[in-house]
């Protein structure tokens, strides 16, 4: 194995637009910044984390019942909590491809043998190739929906025929760009007992640099999850920030608004005008494939812009462009408009 190493050298907020890494692309609110800068000055640093109510009120955000849900160190503990407590060594695992790369990475922890049917532009997701694929040694599949880097969506009736054709396998639906496609299957979660949904507050909410992410299952997992996660695995910062977040969700919903309104359509529009070949995409990026690739990277690392180059599974380069406001992302197409 190798570790999974994202290329975060040089990126600097102060020299350049970062839309490489699909974070929130302006900063968090003045509340979660007073709230974190009160916390520090109140003289508990020093203190192991009390959650008090957090489970309570990010349930009452996703309208799910406090004992369906689990706090954990970002969503990425999630994944790997579920993988660790579904599967032994020997079992399968259907993880189609390409996709988050810390689904295999967390697989091959596991010694499990990994099936990986294609996404494709034309195509989407693979539902036929993933039941082909399931076994009765199958113990995990792995859906992101969106995808990444694709940004695919995933139907809620392609997930259910995968929930029923894998009673004995954990589904794991990664709903990590939730916010943007505002399409769930955590109310699913009592009639599937197979089904474990992730979602974290690193996307949309702008603190992935805390790690708070979470768990939505059905009461009997999430006991057993909560078996194996530690007594203090998440920050009490991001509890902190959080608690503030929730408190005034219009700031994050004002910000996506834009981001998938106002930006996505300019940029896929001066797309479709210029015949370049993009993938259809629910979330805040586009997996773009220009002609001259390292032309566009060059052009807009030069401007100080940062994307993230996304080879397919033909070896064909593309470029993942996180969408921002849509002021950046004029600026972003001024220089795309200079190489073209």
């Amino acid at each position: 194995m190798s570790a999974y190493s994202p290329p975060l050298e040089g990126r600097d907020p102060d020299q350049h637009l970062l839309l490489d890494f699909n974070e929130r692309t302006l900063p968090i609110s003045k509340a979660v910044e007073d709230a974190l800068v009160s916390y520090i000055r109140s003289g508990r640093i020093q203190m192991y984390p009390a959650y008090g109510d957090i489970t309570d009120k990010i349930a009452a955000y996703c309208e799910v019942p406090a004992d369906q849900l689990m706090i954990t160190n970002g969503s990425d503990q999630g994944i790997d909590l579920i993988i660790r407590a579904a599967t032994d060594a020997g079992d399968e695992a259907v993880i189609p491809r390409p996709s988050f790369a810390i689904y295999a990475q967390c697989a091959k922890v596991q010694d499990l043998i990994i099936r990986e049917p294609a996404f494709t532009r034309e195509g989407g997701f693979p539902l036929a190739e993933c039941l082909d694929a399931i076994s009765e040694r199958t113990r995990l599949i792995c859906i992101a929906n969106p995808n990444n880097p694709s940004g695919t969506a995933v139907s809620r009736e392609a997930i259910i025929s995968i929930l029923e054709a894998a009673p004995k396998a954990a589904v794991l639906v990664d709903e990590c760009y939730f916010e943007y496609m505002r399409e769930t299957v955590c109310d699913l979660v009592l009639k599937y007992p197979n089904l474990f949904v992730t979602r974290t507050f690193s996307k949309t909410w702008g603190i992935p640099s805390l790690r708070l992410g979470y768990v939505i299952s059905a009461p009997c997992n999430i006991q057993a999850l909560l078996n194996v996660r530690g007594p203090y695995d998440v920050n009490q910062l991001a509890v902190v920030a959080v608690q503030a977040a929730l408190e005034n969700p219009q700031f994050m919903r004002s910000y996506v608004t834009e981001v998938m309104n106002e930006s996505k359509a300019l940029l896929e529009d001066f797309l479709d005008q210029q015949k370049i070949v993009y993938w259809p995409s629910a979330a805040n990026f586009l997996w773009v494939f220009p002609r001259n690739p390292a032309d566009w990277r060059d052009a807009l690392f030069g401007a100080g812009i940062l994307v993230r180059p996304k080879d397919d599974l033909k070896g064909k380069c593309g470029l993942r462009i996180t969408l921002g406001n849509r002021q950046q992302t004029e600026r972003l197409l001024e220089v795309i408009q200079s190489v073209v």
